[in-house]
């Protein structure tokens, strides 16, 4: 069964017990204390089941009563509770909206687990299988698995990962395979965006298009901890500009979530509300880790990858062209294609080939003319 961890720092009240239900009920406290006092030769109580939800203007023959004072202290104690409440709960400053967004995560998040350390080792050797030529990055993933069941962890924990080597060899892709086998969530942000920092953190509300994040969203449409986070080409992220000229960038974003001291307790821009995101599997990947700066360096140390040869390039179509259930025909097509010799002064690209799998299959599997 996966573990359930508490995620939001807030408290949630039940929503049906407002106003008139706590008046009641502090009015049927005060009947039992002054039913305590009524002398023994009187007729006893009602009991409190015979009317639920209901008390009467009189009670015990007209005995007991609730004069305009009791009345006017018990509205000012429910009014001081609810404000008490309301401060409590850390959601006071939230629209209702957001406070009912923000509801799904009151009984906490789910974590993804590694069942063994076999569990692990299965999951390794599909992803070196599929993909041998990022064996560096696929075993730093086998050992953090097998660490989390060693040590007993609630939930899978893999350190962050920065995947660096040239395009088109499946950086990303590795990573969605990754939450695939893991059946986690994932998300994935192209840090060429203008605004890649805001699509991941979220803004606070006062900038332009304010709206929560891609890390938050995520979260609250899995309930799942620790999705995998797959930021793509880190290294061209631009950084963005409030309406009153505040310059805010990916590196300073990613910076307080990639720790998992400060994740544990990060504050969302949007909700300003913390949240643990000390489990979340972040997955950065970069053509050249060189022009990231050093404090995100530090906290991600780069895997280096090489470019993948034509035999692991034909070796992936064959396999990932059976899986999806091609014809022999067009599988040999496209290695014959990719194995052309005008295409030799060209690097194989797995961004390539994975766009051919996806032609024949649609080629395949559409509709055809008559």
């Amino acid at each position: 069964m996966p573990s359930t961890i508490p995620f939001i720092e807030a408290r949630f009240f039940n929503p049906a017990e407002g106003r008139i239900e706590l008046e009641t009920r502090l009015m049927r406290h005060l009947r039992k204390l002054r039913c305590k006092r009524i002398p023994p030769h009187l007729p006893a109580p009602p009991h409190e089941a015979d009317t639920p939800g209901v008390i009467p203007d009189a009670d015990l023959m007209g005995i007991i009563r609730f004069s305009d004072d009791d009345e006017a202290r018990i509205k000012r104690r429910v009014k001081r509770i609810l404000e008490r409440r309301k401060a409590a709960s850390g959601l006071e400053h939230l629209k209702r909206d957001d406070r009912e967004r923000l509801e799904v995560l009151k009984d906490g998040a789910r974590l993804i687990s590694i069942r063994n350390e076999h569990h692990a080792d299965e999951i390794a050797a599909e992803l070196h299988g599929g993909m041998p030529w990022m064996a560096p990055a696929t075993e730093v993933i086998w050992h953090a698995m097998r660490r989390s069941w060693r040590e007993g962890a609630p939930g899978l924990r893999i350190p962050p990962l920065l995947l660096d080597g040239p395009p088109g060899i499946g950086k990303s892709y590795l990573a969605r395979v990754l939450a695939k086998l893991l059946a986690t969530s994932t998300a994935v942000i192209e840090a060429t965006g203008e605004n890649a920092s805001f699509g991941i953190v979220g803004s606070q509300r006062g900038w332009g298009g304010s709206c929560p994040g891609r890390l938050i969203e995520t979260v609250l449409q899995s309930r799942i901890a620790n999705p995998v986070m797959i930021v793509d080409e880190v290294e061209k992220a631009g950084q963005a500009c409030s309406t009153k000229g505040h310059a805010f960038g990916l590196a300073e974003a990613l910076l307080p979530l990639l720790e998992p001291l400060t994740a544990q307790r990060w504050s969302c821009p949007y909700y300003q509300v913390k949240f643990d995101m000390s489990w979340v599997i972040w997955v950065l990947t970069s053509n050249d880790c060189r022009l990231l700066p050093e404090p995100l360096l530090s906290r991600c140390p780069p895997i280096r990858l090489r470019h993948l040869t034509l035999a692991e390039l034909t070796g992936f179509v064959r396999r990932e062209g059976a899986k999806r259930d091609l014809s022999a025909t067009s599988i040999e097509a496209i290695c014959e294609i990719l194995a052309h010799p005008s295409l030799k002064r060209h690097r194989p690209s797995l961004r390539v080939a994975n766009r051919m799998l996806q032609r024949a299959a649609d080629l395949e599997q559409g509709p055809t003319l008559h």
